[in-house]
């Protein structure tokens, strides 16, 4: 099956899948939010873009949390992806597409795929004896632990010994190493590539187990079912299946395949270039054209990592910062393939310097003259003088250096060589001082030359930002009123066209200044309050994290009498119950089955979430929650002591 036609212009960028066993960080929305730089800008240069992000959901670590839970697999990665998909939305990501492993068209492809590579027998049955780190998804050998724990994450891994199949990684040892001296930019950055040959690849590669039999919750193998298919092979074969591979329409997998860039943390590099490359070698397709491996964002001296409570949610950082200023930080802050640190302080400093102080006060003050000088109009008789020279041809050669940085995934360089552009249009000001011209109707015309090249390079480094900035150029082009024509890609790399289709007006700051001082004091009471309420609760365990007596507030919840229950059909857990709350009447699905007896529960009132959003359990649609407290082996419904009419609010 052949790939891509090398003559379209097409461009297919992918994130990993995320595994969702707890929230989201910064750090995920970091690579995330890369990679939809990449997209907005291979579309605004013309390309076919095909953008590809989603979630892995099987695996041991997920089966057992939703068992802690008390729900199904698939009910517990249900409820992450939707708060996933909310986030994408809320940082502006444009991915194409949302695979999930738990997606029909994935599960068969993937048990396509096992069996192909079993028939040509690239894959065969074993027994497996080694150290599993369930977090991590990942088996280690004695001599790659680090004191015992896993060398990737640190924790504790388990001795694990039980029939599996394995793919026969070893046998494409040479030809990976052969194909890494052929293509020496197919690992990025270097370091990595280094790493892999000198650290996996020279000791030798050791065949890949790839099936489990000792939990449940993964895709079935189609001729031996007692076995799942193991994380790597499922979730790696997302970059194909996604497209159609080995389905019905695989057209575009022949169009977007191979893939140009798979952006990926250092901490999974060697998944993507040693075990991905060897099973499309077996498969005998063509590999991306690049991995390119980013470093950390490092947050008071660790990793950040979900499973450490290190975390910094990116929701909170955007209604406190504004988008387009945590999307600029993350890529301008830190070198991309480079660990980095994230502070508060670090983020108020570049939102105040590089926002309000450059950029910001470059568009307000310009605005700002044109509307004094001018009311508003440029006029077409200008005045050029040598002094422009050095300004137009900053700007003007600013773009070819961003597109050249952008190519090589170099996106704080390609920011900071914008604002060369937004500095050297400051400096401008400052050697042409327009508010003395203007003191002389004489200097009328150089007055409006010297505004018109301000109006140019801000048109200029607004199409720039695109990519980065979702939402600040458009503040730009209706202040200045830049319209279509004169605010493509392409028009940058032209000087001489602003016109303004009306007035310009002064706006509001794009990106009011922050009192550091005050701010950081705010953020300290704020940790302190935090870390007193850990202290408090530290010896509780499972506390979860604090809430505010507003979100709290957003529960509705009310006293509900049962009408009537029975048990769901082909469930052994679930009792579907028809509940009074006063207004209406509901219908509520609950897992309580091994605990309560339909007819017990006749009369009780118990304690309801009225306005959770309804989910679907066994086909069964649930209109709200009860609520139980429950330990290892006990669940106890919440109900109501004394008499209280169904529906009344409890606050």
């Amino acid at each position: 099956m052949e790939g891509k036609n090398l003559n379209r212009k097409t461009y297919y960028i992918t994130t990993p899948i995320y595994y969702p066993s707890g929230k989201l960080h910064i750090g995920h929305s970091y690579t995330t939010v890369a990679a939809d730089v990449m997209a907005r800008y291979k579309r605004l240069q013309g390309y076919d873009v095909m953008f590809l992000t989603g979630t892995d959901e099987h695996g041991q670590k997920i089966e057992r949390i939703a068992k802690e839970k008390g729900v199904s697999p698939k009910e517990y990665v249900d409820g992450i992806v939707d708060g996933i998909k909310k986030l994408w939305k809320l940082m502006k990501i444009t991915n194409d597409k949302f695979i999930r492993t738990t997606d029909d068209y994935h599960v068969k492809a993937v048990q396509k795929i096992f069996k192909k590579l079993y028939d040509q027998g690239d894959i065969y049955k074993g027994e497996y004896e080694g150290w599993y780190c369930t977090p991590c998804e990942s088996f280690w050998t004695e001599t790659q632990l680090k004191d015992g724990k896993c060398p990737d994450c640190g924790r504790d891994v388990e001795l694990t010994r039980e029939e599996a199949y394995f793919f026969r990684l070893s046998k494409y040892q040479d030809r990976l190493l052969k194909y890494y001296e052929e293509n020496p930019d197919f690992i990025q950055p270097a370091s990595r590539r280094n790493e892999m040959i000198n650290n996996f690849i020279k000791p030798g590669l050791e065949d890949l187990c790839v099936s489990r039999t000792s939990f449940k919750w993964g895709i079935p193998v189609t001729f031996d079912e007692k076995h799942v298919i193991y994380v790597w092979i499922d979730a790696l074969s997302n970059y194909i299946t996604a497209l159609g591979y080995l389905s019905d329409n695989d057209e575009d997998f022949r169009r977007y395949w191979p893939a140009d860039v798979h952006l990926v943390g250092k901490e999974i590099v060697r998944f993507h270039t040693i075990i991905w490359p060897c099973m499309l070698m077996a498969l005998g397709l063509p590999l991306p054209k690049q991995v390119f491996g980013h470093g950390w964002l490092i947050l008071e001296g660790g990793k950040m990592s979900k499973s450490k409570g290190n975390v910094v949610d990116p929701a909170v950082l955007v209604e406190k910062y504004g988008l387009d200023a945590i999307r600029y930080f993350l890529l301008r802050e830190v070198p991309f393939g480079s660990d980095g640190v994230f502070s508060n302080e670090a983020l108020i400093n570049r939102i105040n310097s590089d926002l309000a102080n450059d950029l910001g006060n470059l568009v307000s003050r310009t605005a700002a003259m044109i509307k004094k000088y001018f009311d508003g109009i440029i006029p077409e008789e200008r005045q050029s003088d040598d002094i422009d020279n050095d300004l137009i041809q900053t700007v003007i050669n600013t773009p070819a250096a961003v597109e050249k940085l952008l190519d090589q995934l170099q996106f704080s360089t390609a920011l900071q060589e914008i604002w060369k552009a937004v500095s050297r249009t400051n400096k401008y000001i400052d050697e042409t001082t327009p508010w003395i011209l203007a003191r002389d109707e004489k200097n009328r015309p150089r007055l409006a030359q010297v505004l018109f090249n301000l109006a140019e390079s801000i048109r200029i480094v607004s199409i720039l930002i695109q990519p980065f900035m979702p939402d600040t150029p458009q503040k730009i082009w209706e202040q200045f009123g830049i319209t279509e024509e004169i605010r493509t890609w392409e028009s940058a790399k032209t000087w001489g066209l602003y016109k303004s289709a009306g007035a310009v007006e002064e706006g509001e700051p794009l990106f009011p200044r922050i009192d550091l001082e005050k701010e950081m004091a705010e953020l300290e009471r704020m940790n302190n309050n935090t870390a007193k309420s850990a202290e408090n609760l530290k010896d509780i365990p499972g506390i979860l994290p604090q809430v505010l007596i507003d979100d709290f507030a957003k529960l509705d919840l009310r006293v509900a009498k049962v009408i009537s229950c029975e048990k769901v059909k082909k469930s052994e857990k679930l009792l579907k119950l028809e509940l009074d709350i006063g207004i209406e009447t509901r219908q509520v699905v609950s897992g309580i089955a091994k605990y309560y007896k339909p007819e017990d529960l006749i009369g009780k009132k118990v304690v309801m979430i009225a306005n959770l959003k309804p989910a679907k359990l066994m086909g069964i649609e649930s209109q709200g929650m009860i609520l139980a407290a429950s330990n290892e082996d006990k669940l106890v419904l919440v109900t109501v002591d004394g008499d209280i009419p169904a529906g009344s609010k409890i606050s």
